[in-house]
């Protein structure tokens, strides 16, 4: 099984260069393991956080609670993902983190992180660029719970947690793990049950894909990705040359 030193590298040279000395520092760097149970919250707002988390395995998600008790699902985070990573700068959290499914994580020190920051830039530059790459997922996400009608909305959702699935190597046999009910979709997508309900036998019907028990499995990944208007440009996630 791999470290979760090794995870987060993996993560980190998706989109950044990192020197061999880089690498050795990450390796270097202290963290606890914890299992989290499906629903537990990790986070929740108003916490004042001295630990970042890394994502090992399932799946994470960061949400608002509405005054109606309905959640707001702002993000879904799988294995490399740091999602307080802004928790090293912002005090305190303004939103909660929660597990979507049973899943592991690794917890570091901030202090440890910001000393890495100072011993070595470029691992500062890539957990930077981490951030950034989530405020462009928040960007789309914005327009596209708000822009897009629901087939092009539900579509460009599932082609969003496919391909960055697959460039985390979480995609077997063009199926990947999405442990989402149509109850978190609809809170995910700002959309009613009934309005998903329908959304999903429409797709069906498309033959591009199919959502059941927890799983994405992609037949037609082109004519998906037509469907959800998808162009992946915003996530980032091209190999450093």
């Amino acid at each position: 099984m791999q470290s979760w030193h090794d995870i987060l590298i993996r993560k980190l040279t998706e989109h950044s260069l990192l020197s061999r000395p880089d690498i050795a520092a990450i390796r270097r760097l202290p963290g606890v393991l914890r299992h989290i149970d499906k629903n537990e919250d990790i986070l929740r707002q108003g916490d004042k956080p001295k630990e970042s988390l890394v994502v090992l395995e399932g799946m994470l998600a960061r949400y608002h609670n509405a005054p109606s008790g309905r959640r707001q699902y702002l993000s879904f985070h799988i294995a490399g993902d740091m999602p307080d990573a802004q928790t090293l700068f912002l005090e305190r959290m303004d939103h909660a983190v929660c597990a979507v499914e049973k899943s592991g994580i690794a917890l570091v020190p901030h202090t440890a992180i910001t000393n890495l920051f100072k011993e070595r830039p470029e691992v500062g530059f890539a957990l930077w660029k981490e951030t950034l790459i989530d405020a462009a997922i928040f960007r789309e996400t914005i327009t596209n719970n708000s822009s897009r009608e629901p087939e092009m909305r539900l579509a460009h959702f599932f082609c969003e947690q496919y391909y960055r699935a697959e460039k985390t190597g979480l995609v077997k046999a063009n199926m990947c793990r999405l442990p989402l009910t149509q109850t978190q979709l609809a809170e995910t997508l700002a959309s009613s049950l009934p309005s998903i309900s329908r959304t999903l036998i429409k797709l069906r019907k498309t033959k591009t894909m199919e959502f059941d028990n927890g799983h994405l499995r992609i037949f037609n990944w082109n004519a998906l990705a037509k469907i959800g208007d998808f162009n992946p440009a915003y996530l980032h996630l091209e190999k450093p040359k």
